[in-house]
């Protein structure tokens, strides 16, 4: 998160700097503009800086983009988990949750293969102070892999994140780690 952080202020500083130059210039071409001159040849030097600017725009926005999006935070759905790691099924359903298993050690990681039995929910979990930790989709017929570290002890709360009918509001299940 704090690189997160890091690249979300790098890229807003950037995009300021970027508008005081596009600003600089609108302003100069503002103040020139009353100047009656051949202008091919300013027109072919801005050209050619104009190719150069969009190439850099262009590297600029793939970098960001690779490196906003390389810690990329979702489970490959189709890697297999490997030995440390608990596999827990999960099934919603109108209005409860079905774990397989509901008690870990800290420090463990596990991964959640969320399904639905009936209608689409959302699978998320809070930490004790209702801090949202990971979450996904729960679909039928489809099974969303979500992997989560448990580092510290405590009682953490699953909920749907998605409305899902009448009772959606207590379809609650709870996590122990210890």
């Amino acid at each position: 998160m704090e690189v997160f952080n890091m690249l979300a202020e790098s890229v807003w500083i950037l995009t300021l700097v970027s508008l005081v130059l596009l600003s600089a210039v609108f302003v100069f071409v503002i103040a020139n503009s009353g100047d009656e001159r051949d202008y091919s040849e300013v027109q072919k030097k801005w050209y050619a800086i104009r190719s150069k600017w969009l190439l850099f725009l262009f590297v600029v926005g793939v970098i960001v983009t690779w490196a906003t999006l390389s810690p990329f935070p979702i489970t490959d759905q189709h890697a297999a988990a490997d030995e440390n790691t608990t596999v827990v099924k999960v099934v919603a359903r109108q209005w409860h949750w079905e774990i397989d298993n509901t008690e870990y050690n800290a420090g463990d990681t596990v991964e959640f293969h969320v399904t639905s039995g009936d209608v689409n929910h959302g699978f998320a979990i809070y930490d004790g102070e209702d801090r949202l930790l990971t979450q996904t989709q729960a679909m039928p017929d489809y099974v969303n892999k979500v992997r989560h570290t448990f580092n510290q002890p405590g009682t953490y709360r699953v909920l749907c994140m998605e409305y899902c009918g009448l009772a959606h509001h207590a379809m609650l299940a709870e996590l122990t780690v210890r």
